[in-house]
C-alpha cells in the first residue's frame, strides 16, 4: 500500500439516492454497480444543504454552510476559507477539478467577484489561460451549464472548439437569455461525441495520466453536471427507457395537509407563496408542481437515460485506473451534491422540502484492501465528513476548523458508526425561508425560523414519510425528546479552530 493513496471523488448533480442499478432494477448503471460490488454502498448518506453551491462547498471545506458562508446559490464561497485541496497540495498532492464547480454566483460585484458569471463564462480566451489555482485545486477545467442552458462556455466551450465544433453555440440557448426561444425537449440534437460527459471523462483521465507521469499522488474531483434538469440528452440515451415503464409515487390523500403550508401550495395551479418570500430572487420549488402523468413519466425516463450515459463515462475513468495500474492505490468515492424529486409526495425537481428524496444522497466508496467489498453500510454519513476522511486516508490531520468526522474506520468496517446524528441546513433567503433538519438513526425533525410549523418523522415505522407527527398530541413527549437531541447536535457541531493550550 502506498503511504499516501490517490483520492478520486466522482460526483453527479441532483441525483435521487435510489437511482443506482444496485438499488433500482429499472436502471442500468453497470460501472457504478461494479464500484458498489468492489467496495461499499452507504445507505444513509446526507447532503449538508439541498442546494448546489452550499453542498459543493461543504464537500471541499468540511464545514456546514453556516460556517463556510456560501449559504445558498448566488452567494460566493469566500476564497480564504481553507479547503481539503489546500491541505493535500501542501503535502505534495496534485489536486484537480474537472467539471462543475458552482462555488461562485452568476453575478459579480466588488467584494464578491465571480469567475462563474457572464460575460466571463463565454470568454474562451480567458478560460484558455486560466487553470487555477482555485479553491485548493492546482488545476481546474470547469463548466457550468446543464444540457443546453445559456450558461455554456468555460473550458468545455474551449474543448468544443478544439474538437472542431465551431458553431457550438447553436446547440445551446442564447445569451442574453431569451425566455421566448424555442425549448428542446428530451432528445438533444447535440451529437453524443460533443456532450460534456465525454469532455468530463476525457479530461479526468488526462489529469490522472498527468499525475502518473509526474509520479505524484492525486486528488481529483470529476464533477459531472447530469442528471440535473432540463431533462435533455442525446440519442440513444434519450430513448433508452420507455416512459410507460417508469414508476410513479403520488402522495396519499391528505398527506400534505399534515405538512407545513408551503407543501400543499405546490399542488395548486397558481400558488401564492408570498408569505415565504422576502427577496426578488426565486425560491427553488416555490411554484406549482402539477404535471401531467405522461410528461412526468417521460421526464423520469430521460432522467434515467442521463444517469446511464453518465455511468458509461464514469466507467471510462475507472478503466483508466485499471490501465494505469492505479486502482489498488486509489480511494474512489461516488456521491452527488443533493437529491431530487421525481413525483414523490407530489413534488418535482428540488426545493425547501426536506423529505429523504431531497436530502439523502447516493454514496459508494472503494479502496481495495482497505474497504471490504460488497458491503451495505447503514451508518450515517454527511458531506462534511469527506474532507477529514480524505485527509486521514492521506495520513494528514484535519484542521480544527473542520466540522466533519473521519469516517475511515466505518468505511473499513472497523466501527459501526462515527456519528450519532447530522444536520441539514437550508437558508435560501436571509430569514423567510430558513430551515434546518436533524437526522439520527431513527428520527428526523425539521424546524423553520420564526414559524410554528415543523416536521417530525419516525423513519423506522414510517420510512416513506407519510405521517408528520409534529402536531400529533400522542407524539408530544417524543417531540420534546427529539428537540433536545436537535439542540445537543447543534452544540456538537461547533468547530474548534484553535486548541486551548493554557489555563488563561
Amino acid at each position: 500500500m502506498p503511504e499516501r493513496p490517490n483520492i478520486l471523488l466522482i460526483t453527479s448533480d441532483q441525483q435521487h439516492w435510489q437511482t443506482l442499478g444496485v438499488n433500482n432494477p429499472r436502471i442500468r448503471t453497470p460501472h457504478l454497480d461494479r464500484l458498489a460490488g468492489e467496495g461499499a454502498l452507504f445507505e444513509r448518506a446526507y447532503c449538508s444543504n439541498p442546494v448546489c453551491s452550499p453542498s459543493r462547498s461543504s464537500i471541499i471545506t468540511g464545514l456546514y454552510p453556516a460556517w463556510h458562508h456560501c449559504w445558498t446559490i448566488g452567494v460566493k464561497l469566500p476564497e480564504d476559507v481553507p479547503t481539503v485541496g489546500d491541505e493535500l497540495r501542501r503535502a505534495g498532492y496534485f489536486t484537480a477539478l474537472v467539471g462543475k464547480a458552482h462555488f461562485q454566483p452568476l453575478a459579480s460585484q466588488p467584494g464578491s467577484e465571480s469567475l462563474e458569471c457572464h460575460p466571463t463564462l463565454r470568454d474562451l480566451d480567458f478560460w484558455r489561460k486560466f487553470h487555477g489555482p482555485w479553491y485548493g485545486f492546482e488545476h481546474v477545467e470547469v463548466a457550468r451549464n446543464h444540457a443546453d442552458e445559456h450558461l455554456s462556455g468555460q473550458h468545455y466551450g474551449v474543448w468544443l472548439e478544439e474538437q472542431g465544433l465551431k458553431n457550438w453555440k447553436d446547440y445551446f440557448r442564447p445569451w442574453p437569455h431569451n425566455p421566448h426561444a424555442p425549448l428542446r425537449r428530451h432528445s438533444w440534437d447535440l451529437p453524443e461525441r460533443y456532450h460534456y460527459n465525454v469532455w468530463n471523462s476525457e479530461r479526468a483521465v488526462a489529469n490522472i495520466e498527468r499525475a502518473a507521469r509526474e509520479a505524484r499522488p492525486f486528488f481529483l474531483w470529476a464533477s459531472f453536471m447530469d442528471p440535473h434538469p432540463p431533462y435533455l440528452v442525446p440519442e440513444p440515451w434519450a430513448s433508452m427507457y420507455r416512459p410507460e415503464d417508469m414508476p410513479l409515487d403520488p402522495p396519499e390523500p391528505g398527506e400534505l395537509d399534515r405538512m407545513p403550508p408551503h407543501y400543499a401550495l405546490t399542488q395548486q395551479d397558481a400558488p401564492d407563496f408570498s408569505p415565504w418570500k422576502e427577496t426578488p430572487h426565486a425560491n427553488h420549488g416555490f411554484c406549482s408542481h402539477r404535471i401531467s402523468e405522461d410528461l412526468l413519466r417521460r421526464n423520469i425516463a430521460v432522467y434515467y437515460g442521463m444517469i446511464s450515459f453518465m455511468d458509461a463515462h464514469i466507467g471510462r475513468i475507472l478503466d483508466a485506473l485499471d490501465r494505469l495500474r492505479l486502482a489498488q492505490d486509489t480511494l474512489v468515492v461516488f456521491t452527488t451534491d443533493h437529491g431530487h424529486f421525481l413525483g414523490q409526495h407530489g413534488l418535482i425537481a428540488k426545493g425547501a422540502f426536506h423529505y429523504e428524496d431531497m436530502i439523502r444522497i447516493p454514496m459508494l466508496a472503494r479502496w481495495p484492501g482497505r474497504i471490504p467489498a460488497g458491503r451495505r453500510v447503514a451508518a450515517l454519513q454527511s458531506q462534511v465528513d469527506f474532507a477529514p476522511t480524505f485527509l486521514a486516508a492521506a495520513g494528514l490531520p484535519a484542521p480544527g476548523l473542520m466540522q466533519g468526522v473521519d469516517q475511515g474506520a466505518v468505511w473499513r468496517g472497523e466501527r459501526p458508526a462515527a456519528r450519532a446524528n447530522l444536520i441539514v441546513e437550508n437558508r435560501h433567503q436571509p430569514t423567510a425561508l430558513h430551515l434546518r433538519t436533524y437526522v439520527d438513526e431513527r428520527y428526523k425533525m425539521t424546524i423553520y425560523r420564526d414559524r410554528p410549523c415543523g416536521e417530525l418523522f419516525d423513519l423506522r415505522d414510517d420510512p416513506g414519510e407519510r405521517r408528520n407527527l409534529w402536531d400529533d398530541p400522542a407524539a408530544a413527549a417524543l417531540k420534546c425528546e427529539v428537540l433536545h437531541r436537535f439542540l445537543n447536535a447543534e452544540l456538537q457541531r461547533e468547530p474548534t479552530r484553535m486548541p486551548r493550550i493554557a489555563g488563561a
